[in-house]
């Protein structure tokens, strides 16, 4: 049996050795669901739909509103699988 502490220990790990892999996009995206809409995906979502469909939004961004759509439901996966915030392994500078 792995103590508990080994366990949390190889999560976080794995964790950090993923958010090493993300691209500038995912860390930006990550750093604004933390800055601009309180640590959540869904208020990040909502604002690129309605950019998406000429609705007011909160910022434009320099990337494809799509791929950005994209992105978020793959990071919000990630925080998912992981019941992590990946804002608390992205540098928010």
């Amino acid at each position: 049996m792995v103590p508990e502490n080994e366990h949390l220990d190889a999560h976080i790990a794995e964790v950090e050795e993923i958010v090493s892999h993300f691209s500038p996009e995912e860390r930006m995206l990550v750093v604004l669901k933390a800055q601009l809409y309180d640590g959540k995906w869904e208020q990040m979502l909502d604002d690129l739909s309605n950019r998406l469909t000429g609705k007011p939004y909160v910022f434009k961004l320099a990337t494809r509103i799509k791929d950005d759509i994209e992105r978020v439901h793959a990071l919000r996966a990630i925080e998912d699988e992981y019941s992590i915030d990946l804002s608390d392994y992205v540098s928010l500078k």
